[in-house]
């Protein structure tokens, strides 16, 4: 059970490289456009959100079929990966109360993301903004409340070094400008409104990815080898 525990950290940290590398090439592929104007050529790193590159059709109105197919395919790997992750990362929190209490909490919440995150995939912004906005905000409200829970879970363990517990507090201290970034922010109906949006988001999905790759990684070498591992 160890080596299986080991093998899902090892493709968390595979699921956060793929996240970067599949939609990184799913820019190059973008036909063009963003929310507040249509006409601009190609993916703009500032301007066009993550979830442009999942649209069944692009903000100018071409086809987007080969952005969106790998986009969809990194972000569902990513969610799944995810759910993984926290279905295993508890086996280390066992030594105390507290730390099992918080680790179990957090990965629940971390499962709900995950899960979210594979509705974001599913359902393109193009084809329901509502619902596909629902996911991003409990997939992004859920992670605050996963790295509140492991940070305490670290901080009352005794397996984790302490360390790691700066890697979800800067993390958090990210997620939570975003989060009113995402709530309280301008609307995304303006050029200078999509740009901050934008921005935010980009900063967020990659500080999130930095982060489980190196919790993912703290897990995969504190896991016990070997076939004789208990």
């Amino acid at each position: 059970m160890d080596q299986h525990r080991k093998a899902v950290f090892l493709l968390a940290m595979a699921g956060c490289v793929q996240f970067v590398l599949l939609s990184t090439t799913a820019m190059f592929f973008y036909p063009g456009g963003t929310r507040s104007d249509n006409a601009t050529a190609d993916y703009s790193f500032w301007s066009n959100f993550f979830s442009d590159l999942g649209r069944t059709a692009a903000h100018s109105g071409a086809s987007n079929t080969v952005s969106m197919v790998l986009f969809v395919t990194a972000l569902a790997l990513a969610g799944i990966v995810l759910i993984l992750f926290f279905l295993a990362i508890p086996h280390h929190f066992k030594e105390t109360r507290l730390a099992r209490r918080f680790s179990r909490i957090g990965s629940f919440f971390g499962v709900i993301s995950g899960i979210c995150f594979l509705g974001i995939a599913a359902v393109p912004s193009d084809i329901n903004l509502t619902v596909h906005r629902l996911f991003v905000y409990i997939a992004f409200t859920a992670l605050l409340v996963v790295v509140i829970c492991y940070t305490a879970a670290i901080l009352k363990g005794r397996t984790f070094p302490k360390s790691y517990a700066l890697a979800y507090v800067g993390f958090a201290l990210v997620l939570a400008v975003y989060l009113g970034l995402l709530f309280a922010g301008p609307k995304a109906e303006t050029e200078s409104a999509v740009l901050i949006q934008a921005t935010g988001q980009k900063i967020v999905v990659y500080a999130a990815i930095a982060c489980m790759f190196v919790q993912a990684w703290g897990a995969y070498r504190l896991s016990p080898s070997g076939p004789h591992s208990i």
